[in-house]
């Protein structure tokens, strides 16, 4: 059976003409009869080719300021009769019912009207009617029609149709059907989420997404669906594996926190920061957040919440690291960090990052707002008789911030806003401080005088114990346990200031 269909007959309908005059000219060249309506079929009669409009087909005008035009049986009969079926072939005839070999179509921009900040009367005038139906039937009747449902697909089409000498594959005009509905439910999805002010449903669709080389291994498949040339424009280096992108993502969060401070550093390995640092200099910043583990900071992600100078860039180029991250850097700095031409480079754009995290779980997706609330001075509530220091204080809510983007259970200590250790991931509180300690005293950090972070309350006092015996004088956690009480006193008993935020922290 021949599944090639050589087309005779198109429908074009489109807002935006970018792209469609090689397509046009090559229907035309073959003696394509080809349909249209409003602003398209002037378009198509400023090339001097011919045109049928489809009043002339319908007999009926287009109508309420143009919201109904395709919208009548012999547009859609066109378009969905089945070659092969005897009664459709009859009615065909019977009703006078042109046949329509190929529908292309470009949506209303109702996502960009959206984002344009248009009034409600517009947005909902940009809602897509006989286009959305026209891409549906099309792509329904692959069998038979050929569907290019957008601007993204003319290129593809008119390699299908000028190698197929003006006919279309099944094969071809089924993937052309898979990427038309993509479009219909994206279109219908952003429709439905701005309508939408019901928590309970969940819907997205991301218009196009990027196969990785692999996933968190590399026996595993990967994909990322985003825009990230939004967010970031790359200025070296290979393509971002999945690890990269996770550790990005982290280091952008945590790097959110500083935005504003001075001069501030951080270097990350597996969503965790091994080292960070805020100084009066980036490059000082850069070389105190290396000391905190030079060690881990081997293959990391460095990230940078000011421009990195040539005077950074020398000192990061004796590291080996996978990306490094900044709103700006120097001519000179990109110059010498480019010389190892797989180091990634990242200059950061100025947009809002995402405010609701999701991710998988179980059989379905967990979804929930993104930990937005950063501990502040005004927030705090001294618990003991000894109150912290300014300076303390300071040291404090630097340790908070590492805290947050630290996975759970977590401990951080801190020094003169210096990360000195931070214990990550640990079944048990107590371990993750012994953790800390001992990766701070490896890197010959001094305690003495130290603040340490809590993502969450102390069910018993030891903790502080421990924190006390090496050194550390000052204490940052939420508070909440039924024997807050016993960690007070103890505080109070070895003369340390604690303070209560009120918010916990866990990071999973």
């Amino acid at each position: 059976m021949n599944t090639t269909k050589t087309i005779q007959s198109a429908l074009i309908s489109v807002f935006d003409k970018t792209g469609l005059e090689p397509i046009v000219k090559a229907l035309h060249q073959n003696n394509v009869t080809i349909y249209s309506t409003g602003g398209t079929e002037a378009f198509i009669k400023s090339l001097d080719i011919p045109v049928v409009a489809v009043e002339d087909v319908t007999d009926y005008p287009s109508i309420l300021g143009g919201r109904v035009k395709t919208l009548h049986p012999k547009i859609f009969g066109g378009i969905l009769n089945r070659q092969d079926n005897p009664k459709d072939v009859e009615q065909m005839n019977e009703f006078n019912i042109p046949q329509i070999d190929l529908v292309i179509v470009d949506l209303y921009p109702f996502e960009k009207t959206v984002a344009s900040g248009a009034n409600e009367a517009d947005i909902i005038e940009k809602i897509d009617i006989g286009g959305i139906s026209l891409i549906r039937a099309a792509a329904k009747n692959f069998k038979d029609t050929t569907i290019v449902a957008s601007v993204e697909e003319y290129g593809e089409f008119l390699e299908y149709y000028n190698n197929g000498k003006g006919a279309t594959t099944i094969e071809q005009r089924k993937r052309l059907a898979t990427k038309a509905f993509h479009v219909s439910s994206h279109y219908d999805t952003a429709i439905f989420n701005y309508f939408n002010d019901d928590e309970t449903y969940f819907k997205e669709s991301i218009a196009n997404g990027k196969t990785l080389r692999y996933g968190e291994n590399p026996h595993q498949k990967g994909f990322f669906f985003g825009d990230f040339e939004k967010m970031f424009s790359k200025l070296n280096g290979k393509e971002l594996s999945y690890n990269n992108l996770l550790d990005v993502d982290a280091a952008v969060n945590l790097m959110n926190e500083f935005r504003g401070d001075l001069p501030t550093f951080a270097v990350l390995k597996h969503n965790n920061a091994c080292g960070l640092a805020t100084r009066n200099t980036m490059k000082e910043a850069y070389l105190d957040a290396l000391a905190g583990d030079p060690t881990s900071a081997f293959g990391g992600v460095l990230i940078a919440n000011g421009t990195i100078d040539s005077a950074t860039a020398e000192e990061i180029h004796k590291l080996f690291c996978e990306v490094v991250i900044a709103p700006s850097f120097d001519d000179d700095a990109i110059a010498l960090l480019s010389e190892k031409k797989n180091r990634i480079l990242l200059t950061q754009n100025n947009i809002p990052l995402p405010t609701t995290q999701v991710r998988t779980c179980l059989n379905g997706l967990l979804v929930q707002d993104k930990d937005n609330i950063t501990d502040h001075k005004d927030q705090l509530k001294t618990v003991t008789n000894i109150s912290p220091s300014e300076k303390d204080i300071e040291d404090l809510l630097f340790a908070s911030k590492i805290c947050k983007h630290t996975k759970s259970n977590t401990i951080v200590l801190a020094k003169n806003k210096q990360l000195c250790a931070s214990g990550t991931g640990q079944t048990s509180r107590v371990d993750a401080l012994r953790q800390a300690i001992d990766k701070a005293n490896s890197f010959n950090f001094d305690l003495k005088g130290a603040v340490m972070a809590s993502d969450a309350f102390f069910p018993f006092p030891d903790c502080v114990e421990i924190a006390h015996d090496a050194g550390v004088r000052s204490v940052i956690q939420p508070g909440g346990s039924i024997k807050d009480e016993l960690s007070i006193q103890y505080c109070n008993e070895n003369k340390m200031a604690m303070v209560f935020t009120g918010t916990r922290h866990f990071k999973h």
